[in-house]
């Protein structure tokens, strides 16, 4: 993957974005409840564990156990581990910058902003971190949108929008839930969630399973297990080391 790193081999040996290991170098963060201060908690912070399901370069899906600690568009992080537990990449992002670590391989992957991800490569394509993880939040359109235009399909209530962000989208609702969301990819293709199997996670109604499409294809899948909120994360969560022996991707 990434320049021409075996995708299979990263899966197995061991994208997205989105993700985490449970190598002996990282030790799991250490949470504890903490009671809320408001009656009606805030959204500061959450962790789920979840499916991650990629394609990989011949359209084979990998399975990986996924894990991720956020704190709503403050910082996130994420692990994902392969069969036997094995390490397959850990993400760190905060709104200075993220790093994404592959152990086994012994790479690095680096950058700013909301994307996260390699431009240009499938293997680890381009995902809107703060989209991804308000999923887990039940916040599947964003928030403060301004409706554009409403109207209906045989199948669906069809609202177009604009964030605040200035980007537009288009969701579908059916039986009152919203079933996708559509908008403009970065390569001008559409891409669309896909939202289904929607059940309570601690009383938040989610889809518990998601789809992302580009360009008609499934590229990324997750299938919700558990959903915990108003947790507190040891300060080891919000810490990544990348060796100084790893190698950054694209030099």
């Amino acid at each position: 993957m990434f320049g021409r790193l075996s995708f299979t081999a990263f899966l197995v040996a061991c994208v997205t974005a989105l993700l985490f290991s449970g190598c002996a170098w990282f030790k799991p963060p250490v949470e504890s409840n903490r009671t809320a201060a408001v009656s009606e908690p805030a959204r500061d912070s959450l962790r789920a564990k979840f499916v991650l399901t990629v394609l990989d370069s011949l359209g084979k899906e990998q399975d990986l156990d996924a894990v991720l600690f956020s704190v709503p568009h403050k910082r996130y992080r994420m692990e994902l581990t392969g069969p036997m537990g094995v390490g397959v990449a850990s993400l760190l992002w905060t709104e200075e910058g993220w790093n994404m670590v592959f152990p086994t391989e012994k790479k690095y992957l680096s950058g700013v902003g909301y994307m996260v991800g390699l431009m240009g490569d499938n293997s680890v394509p381009m995902v809107p971190i703060h989209q991804m993880a308000d999923i887990f939040e039940g916040v599947l359109v964003p928030e403060r949108s301004e409706v554009l235009a409403e109207s209906d399909s045989a199948d669906f209530h069809v609202v177009k929008v604009r964030a605040p962000s200035g980007m537009q989208f288009t969701y579908g609702k059916r039986d009152g839930e919203i079933a996708w969301l559509m908008r403009g990819g970065l390569d001008g293709k559409p891409e669309i969630l896909k939202f289904s199997e929607f059940k309570e996670f601690e009383g938040v109604r989610l889809p518990s399973n998601v789809e992302f499409e580009a360009g008609g294809k499934m590229f990324l899948k997750i299938r919700i297990k558990k959903v915990a909120r108003n947790k507190a994360f040891s300060l080891g969560t919000w810490r990544l080391n990348v060796p100084k022996s790893y190698k950054r991707i694209g030099e």
